[in-house]
């Protein structure tokens, strides 16, 4: 049996104007960690977007080339071309098979996309993909909730949380900013 890669937690949350996405730099093997320092985010479309990805690290590389053509077809309009590109994942032969999932965001707007071609935009000001996503995201929410701390300090927070529970996650995370 081929061994799960399994890996990431990439959180997004939004507050008082500004969007922070992180993401931890863990990749592991079964019960191997290969990397600790790997950047799982990128900044597109003249640095307007932010976009952080889990799963296989060649198929995610591949839905960002495809997603940056997308933003310069739709000149940087991240609601249009999350849903072209579903739209191209869903139907693409090569496309339906990867296995990766985007977490995007601009100023205005945050989506998910995952391999059956959805898009979800979610109904909170937080977002998050990955092995430890689940985590991260409880944690930004009881602090978005429960806290006056601005977006950067949540997802600080968020992270190390993470890192703490999940063994998926490490303490190696890289932040991204947008205002």
């Amino acid at each position: 049996m081929k061994p799960r890669i399994r890996s990431t937690t990439i959180l997004c949350v939004r507050r008082n104007g500004k969007v922070v996405m992180a993401g931890d730099g863990q990749v592991t093997m079964g019960e191997e960690v290969l990397k600790g320092s790997a950047n799982k985010l990128r900044r597109l479309y003249k640095d307007r977007i932010l976009a952080g990805f889990a799963g296989s690290t060649a198929d995610a590389l591949s839905l960002l080339s495809r997603f940056e053509a997308k933003l310069e077809q739709h000149n940087g309009n991240l609601p249009r071309s999350v849903v072209e590109l579903a739209k191209e994942w869903r139907t693409d032969r090569v496309l339906r098979h990867l296995e990766a999932l985007l977490l995007t965001a601009d100023v205005a707007n945050t989506y998910i996309l995952g391999g059956n071609g959805d898009v979800i935009e979610p109904d909170e000001p937080v977002a998050a993909v990955g092995s430890g996503g689940g985590y991260a995201r409880s944690a930004a929410t009881a602090l978005l909730n429960n806290t006056e701390l601005g977006a950067r300090e949540i997802v600080e927070k968020s992270m190390e949380i993470a890192g703490r529970l999940c063994i998926f996650t490490n303490s190696t995370v890289r932040y991204e900013e947008l205002s």
